[in-house]
């Protein structure tokens, strides 16, 4: 029951009556794990259409691995036209996928291209400790029913950080603060005066989603890598990571380009840019200004 999607019934019957509409039922909707992973393909069209017109190129949507098992690896098929290309890490640890030596070097290559960007989005590490106790109180903490005790992200996206040599990990599942009286998302806490490119210009929130990452940067040099933005965590629930003194967690980082690299390296959970969970004027500023800046 661990480290899986939930199906599209399991979805209906928790967000019930919000699918209890024709398009999604058991004809006209797959209601297995295929459905819900459906749902995330769906729900990226409007950033796609939002950047799609800020740019005046369509914003094309890969599956490394698709339904059928086809795989579709990282190389110039993909990278040749890029400028931007976002990797969202929904692949659970269990399934092992890595990215293969060929793809590190293709990535390589394309960060070697003056005004290319990667924004690397992998999601939550919920229940990463064997303690069953702390399980439990990562579970409460965050509050979806949806999600199991542990659901780990990313093989496949930690192994193409570890090769691109990116001192970052993601971390834990964390609900984030609300503004007071509201289901709104707290504010960022954003380091402006570190942000030379502009990329959180006008940018005040991302959108709320109750298990977020926290990006842990695993080295000492703050000049190779800058934590832009921190989100609060919500304090009215217990977690290992705010009993041990945190209040905000981070959630959007910059690598500037660096020796042979002249492209810039982000980290955004993929969450931000999906309408699942929400949309905003602030999300589109950010969607617009990752593709005006980069």
């Amino acid at each position: 029951m661990d480290n899986r999607f939930s199906t599209m019934t399991e979805v209906r019957r928790t967000a019930w009556p919000f699918y209890e509409k024709p398009e999604w039922s058991e004809r006209m909707f797959l209601q297995g794990i295929a459905g819900t992973l459906e749902l995330f393909h769906l729900s990226i069209v409007r950033f796609q259409n939002v950047v799609g017109e800020a740019t005046g190129h369509p914003v094309m949507d890969y599956q490394r691995v698709d339904q059928a098992g086809q795989r579709l690896p990282l190389d110039d098929r993909v990278l040749a036209d890029t400028d931007t290309l976002m990797v969202f890490g929904l692949d659970h640890l269990a399934m092992e996928e890595k990215a293969e030596a060929a793809e590190i070097e293709a990535v390589q290559k394309f960060l070697t291209r003056e005004g290319t960007c990667l924004v690397m989005a992998p999601h939550h590490d919920v229940g990463a400790s064997g303690d069953l106790k702390q399980q439990q109180m990562e579970y409460a903490h965050h509050g979806d029913p949806l999600v199991p005790r542990q659901q780990r992200f990313t093989s496949y996206g930690r192994s193409l950080m570890k090769g691109l040599g990116i001192p970052v990990e993601n971390r834990w599942g964390l609900h984030p603060a609300s503004v007071a009286g509201t289901k709104q998302i707290a504010p960022l806490t954003a380091m402006r005066d570190l942000d030379s490119r502009g990329w959180l210009t006008g940018v005040t929130t991302f959108n709320f989603h109750p298990h977020l990452p926290h990006y842990a940067v695993t080295t000492d040099d703050t000049k190779s890598i800058l934590v832009l933005a921190k989100q609060p965590i919500d304090l009215s629930r217990p977690h290992p990571f705010t009993e041990a003194g945190n209040r905000e967690f981070d959630c959007f980082l910059w690598m500037p380009p660096s020796g042979s690299r002249a492209g810039d390296i982000l980290f955004a959970d993929s969450t931000i840019f999906t309408t699942l969970f929400g949309s905003s004027e602030s999300l589109d500023r950010f969607w617009r200004n990752l593709t005006t800046r980069s």
